[in-house]
């Protein structure tokens, strides 16, 4: 973070600036604000001349909080170029100024040796100046009242020189205090190559800050990192353990600043630094808790009854796994088990298969419209479910096994044909789903299951289809068509033929009341027809032209 040095500050030419800073009332300057740094290390065209503005008025000082202002010093050093007066003083101010009557004395000697040449000088050495790095000097402090200097050197020449006390040094900082401890008579001790001057200048106020809580309320979570890095170098425990708890309360805004918080806070706890109460809130000790949580999640969407909670909680679930699906495997938090989402489809495929036994009933009718009305719509809610946990498997790659399950589904595809369409179209909607699933490759079920699940549920599928045309909003006539037709391809060309003869006597009895494959049928024709026509020319010219020879 920086090199430690015992040195001097070298003296040069000034332009000085004062600038007012508050005394706290444990009688040291208060940290800076960053417009101190900003104003200070901000570039200029050192062809363009600007008048001297006048120094800032100073500070009212509150009663018994604080003292008199301290003036800090704002050294800027151009090389060799002679320096303009200093800036006026403030008379309250002017006895804890650390400039001295002799540097002003060498100051004002030096400019009047400059005299005639000064024009020409200046012209000659524009091109030179424009190309030197600037250097820019702040001190803080009172050095008549602390027993030690620190000089932090930052970048570009940027440097700030602290007056401070060695036992408060000492006492707060592990750093600071072994490097005192090496050598007793230190005066001055340097720090080179700071990242971060500021923040560097923020720690060592905070050494002097008896409630260092309040202090760092007024701060946002992106400085705190910062003080917490530098703290971290200086062994500037107390400061350490303040933003840690700072950063266990306070919000943290988006995803990239919990990422920030998190990195800096893990390097802290590979180093033994206590931060658990920080990193709780993105972990648990809990074993097991992804697993039953999300089980928790998914068996409250499917018992819920409120019609637009459900809606919405399941698309949130399926686009926050949908996330999580997109990542690496190395980089998924948790995989969650498919066994249990297997365990919630069979139980919604089973309570479907009563429903559909109560409602096949030959006394359903009589009862009350009310109990007829509850039955139907629990139908449909628990499709609604099977629905769900489907693209949730699909989305996991992991569906070749619900196409299963939905295939050996003999019994409730016998009693869905004595339900009213108006009862029995949702489950038509899941068959419909698999074959797009199918046709697209999102599932790779065995050829016997692609098989049965073509007889069991393309006939209540052609059945309903001229209601899921009209009555479902939802439903995609083109990519259900799509799928029916490229998973009866996918299957032997027996099998092809038998399922699309039987389409084909259907659908010049019924038109749009039934799914139009012609497509399929085409490929199949050709497949059929063409193809072996074309093998049987190839033949008949090869055996030719062994004719001839």
């Amino acid at each position: 973070m920086g090199d430690v040095r015992v040195n001097r500050v070298d003296q040069g030419h000034t332009k000085i600036r004062n600038v007012p800073i508050a005394v706290t009332p444990e009688g040291f300057w208060c940290c800076p604000s960053p417009v101190v740094f900003q104003k200070s290390h901000k570039p200029q065209n050192p062809l363009n001349k600007t008048k001297p503005s006048a120094s800032p008025p100073q500070p009212q000082p509150k009663a018994s909080v604080q003292k008199k202002p301290v003036v800090v010093q704002v050294t800027e050093r151009r090389g060799s170029a002679p320096a303009p007066a200093p800036a006026p003083i403030p008379e309250s101010a002017s006895s804890r100024s650390v400039i001295s009557d002799d540097q002003r004395c060498s100051v004002g000697l030096e400019r009047s040796s400059a005299g005639t040449s000064l024009a020409a000088e200046r012209l000659s050495s524009r091109p030179k100046i424009e190309t030197m790095p600037r250097k820019v000097a702040i001190e803080f402090g009172e050095p008549g009242t602390c027993d030690m200097k620190v000089v932090l050197l930052g970048k570009q020449g940027f440097s700030v020189k602290l007056s401070v006390h060695r036992d408060v040094l000492t006492e707060k900082s592990s750093f600071f205090s072994e490097k005192i401890s090496e050598q007793s008579d230190l005066s001055c001790l340097q720090i080179g190559d700071c990242e971060d001057v500021e923040i560097y200048v923020e720690a060592v106020g905070l050494m002097y800050c008896k409630e260092m809580k309040q202090r760092l309320m007024k701060q946002n979570v992106s400085r705190i990192l910062r003080i917490l890095k530098v703290a971290e170098f200086l062994g500037f425990s107390s400061c350490i353990q303040s933003c840690l708890e700072y950063l266990e309360a306070v919000p943290w805004v988006g995803d990239e600043e919990e990422e920030k918080v998190v990195s800096t806070v893990l390097q802290l706890q590979g180093e033994g630094i206590g931060v658990n109460p920080v990193l709780k809130r993105i972990s648990s000790d809990v074993s097991n808790v992804p697993k039953d949580t999300f089980s928790q999640i998914i068996d409250l969407v499917l018992k819920s009854n409120e019609e637009k909670g459900r809606r919405e909680m399941k698309s949130i679930v399926l686009k926050l796994l949908r996330e999580n699906n997109s990542l690496p495997s190395y980089a998924r938090s948790t995989d969650i088990c498919n066994d249990m989402i297997y365990t919630s489809c069979r139980s919604c495929s089973d309570l479907l298969l009563s429903l559909f036994k109560q409602a096949a009933e030959s006394s359903f009718a009589g009862k009350p419209s009310d109990e007829r009305d509850s039955v139907i719509k629990r139908i449909a809610l628990e499709a609604d479910n099977l629905s769900w946990l489907l693209d949730i498997l699909v989305d996991k790659q992991a569906a070749d096994e619900f196409a299963l399950l939905w295939a050996n589904q003999q019994e409730l595809a016998v009693l869905h044909a004595k339900l009213p369409i108006v009862s029995r179209y949702h489950v038509s909607c899941i068959s419909g789903k698999l074959y797009v699933g199918i046709g697209r490759g999102e599932l790779l079920p065995s050829k016997d299951t692609r098989q049965l699940l073509l007889q069991t549920w393309l006939q209540p599928l052609m059945n309903d289809y001229n209601w899921l045309q009209h009555g479902c909003r939802s439903f995609d006539r083109k990519l259900v068509e799509e799928g029916i037709g490229r998973t009866i391809l996918t299957l032997p060309l027996e099998d092809q033929q038998s399922i699309l003869l039987s389409w084909v006597g259907i659908f010049l009895k019924t038109g749009d009341s039934c799914p139009n494959l012609q497509r399929a049928f085409e490929v199949w024709w050709r497949r059929t027809f063409i193809r072996p026509y074309v093998e049987n020319q190839g033949n008949a010219a090869s055996d030719s032209s062994l004719a001839t020879k």
